[in-house]
């Protein structure tokens, strides 16, 4: 009798215990929207035009033509720039107490110091090549 009762009661334990553990023998399936790959091709493209924006700007060289206090000094030499060079690009800046005119979207020192001559042959005095953040692609119709 004593041999039964522990035979119940081992039995018990392994209902019990099997009936509580967990198995999954199921799988689980996904069903994918083929939208989605078309979705995350776009996002891509979308991440690649708006960085390109970002990576317009670069370390290159520009000509300082003309660091001034006085406005119309400065304005005068603009113009005058944008008639002898109207492919060059000019930046005005306002720093204060001076304002600086530069010109160029150089690369490279080399293609600065090539443009340089012309530039002095109107400006004799305070042409210097400097070291600034240009725009790689500054007109967006090349493109």
């Amino acid at each position: 009798m004593v041999y039964m009762k522990k035979l119940v009661i081992i039995i018990a334990l392994f209902i019990s215990i099997r009936s509580l553990a967990q198995t999954d023998t199921s799988a689980i399936i996904v069903h994918k929207d083929a939208r989605i790959d078309l979705l995350v091709k776009k996002q891509i493209e979308i991440n690649e035009i708006t960085t390109r924006d970002a990576r317009r700007f670069v370390q290159g060289y520009r000509i300082l033509v003309v660091s001034s206090n006085d406005r119309n000094k400065v304005m005068a030499a603009k113009s005058k720039l944008y008639q002898q060079f109207p492919a060059l690009q000019v930046y005005l800046m306002y720093q204060a107490p001076f304002y600086k005119l530069k010109a160029g979207n150089f690369k490279e020192r080399k293609d600065a110091e090539d443009y340089l001559p012309n530039v002095q042959q109107i400006f004799p005095s305070g042409v210097y090549i400097i070291r600034d953040t240009i725009e790689v692609n500054p007109d967006k119709s090349i493109e």
